[in-house]
């Protein structure tokens, strides 16, 4: 395996790697290249990140997380569909994501969870189709976060400048990544397979459905942040129930960790801490595994922009609630969802 084919590995990959080799030369040579990889992903984050904040203004920085986790995720994975229709779809994502929280926001809680529902059903219907890609923890994520952090005036004809230029980029790269795949299915045959005998598009309704009203109910509670709970319960809501589980019992005490350990640095490290929060919380995720201890570093960047907002005891109050409540909802509303559909269309297949 080459020096870049090595770059190339996830987490998971490089770990495996490592503990594969026997002598500790070819152990310390290996996660010299893991701890290489990280660097560079690191910096090339950082440095994206930071450009989109210079071009279009700190309040679309943002905008850069989500293009950058679109430009990473799509370089790779697919639609399952033929390319041309698989570009329109990425308009149509990119015109959601534009619309769709705007909108949302202008409204109350209930107005919001209707048009949140169509707009993260679209969502998940066009480029959730293929469940193995996961998908959806990169679009609906983008979708959530945009949402959360709504601009107005001109930071928001700014957006749109932001959006079109990451539209234009994420196709390009998409392109380069795919152009010579070839698939025989169109955007046309995704109508033609809703069944709600099926596994996926029972996923996608009940995904879709648990998100908005997640959202709504925290809005209805007035908790500030409702787009935790709606990623919280994205998270846990996985195309197999008995995934839902797993991932929830990972989720919720990586969460309070997480909380505790970023009020332990801070203590420890003086509030200075919280300007590097987001990089050392980075670096975390980086190096781990497990989703639990992603969990645990994913906390540290959320709650240092919070901090700002609500100062930090209530920051770290609202990100463990958020994610308890987040986790728990999907979990119940995933089964309950299920469970009701079973009565009019049993025995789903399994896809």
């Amino acid at each position: 395996m080459t020096f870049y084919q090595e770059l190339q590995l996830n987490q998971e990959g490089s770990k495996a790697l490592i503990r594969s080799v026997s002598g500790r030369r070819e152990k310390l040579h290996h996660t010299a290249i893991y701890m290489c990889k990280i660097a560079i992903t690191m910096m090339f984050c950082m440095c994206f990140v930071m450009a989109y904040g210079q071009i279009f203004g700190q309040e679309n920085s943002i905008v850069g997380v989500v293009i950058l986790l679109f430009l990473m995720v799509f370089k790779n994975a697919d639609f399952g569909i033929d390319r041309k229709d698989s570009q329109l779809v990425l308009a149509l994502v990119f015109g959601i994501l534009l619309i769709g929280p705007k909108l949302a926001n202008l409204t109350g809680p209930i107005v919001g969870m209707l048009i949140n529902t169509a707009a993260i059903f679209v969502l998940v219907f066009l480029s959730c189709h293929n469940l193995l890609m996961s998908n959806h923890s990169t679009v609906v994520l983008g979708y959530l976060l945009l949402y959360g952090y709504d601009v107005s005036g001109t930071a928001f004809t700014v957006r749109i400048g932001a959006l079109a230029v990451g539209a234009a980029l994420t196709m390009i790269v998409f392109y380069r990544g795919h152009k010579n795949r070839v698939y025989k299915r169109t955007i046309r045959d995704l109508f033609r397979e809703i069944d709600l005998k099926s596994s996926r598009t029972r996923w996608q309704i009940a995904l879709t459905l648990g998100i908005a009203s997640v959202m709504a109910a925290a809005e209805i509670l007035h908790l500030p942040r409702s787009m935790w709970a709606g990623i919280a319960a994205m998270s846990v809501m996985l195309p197999f129930e008995n995934d839902s589980k797993k991932r929830s019992d990972a989720r919720i005490p990586g969460n309070i960790i997480g909380g505790i350990l970023f009020l332990l640095l801070y203590l420890w490290l003086s509030p200075s801490f919280l300007a590097y929060a987001g990089i050392i919380g980075g670096i975390g995720v980086g190096l781990s595994a497990s989703y639990r201890w992603q969990s645990v570093f994913n906390t540290f960047g959320a709650i240092a922009v919070a901090a700002g907002l609500f100062g930090l005891p209530a920051a770290i109050f609202l990100r463990i609630a958020h994610n308890i409540f987040g986790s728990l909802y999907g979990r119940i509303f995933y089964r309950f969802f299920n469970r009701t559909i079973d009565r009019f269309c049993p025995c789903p297949t399994v896809e």
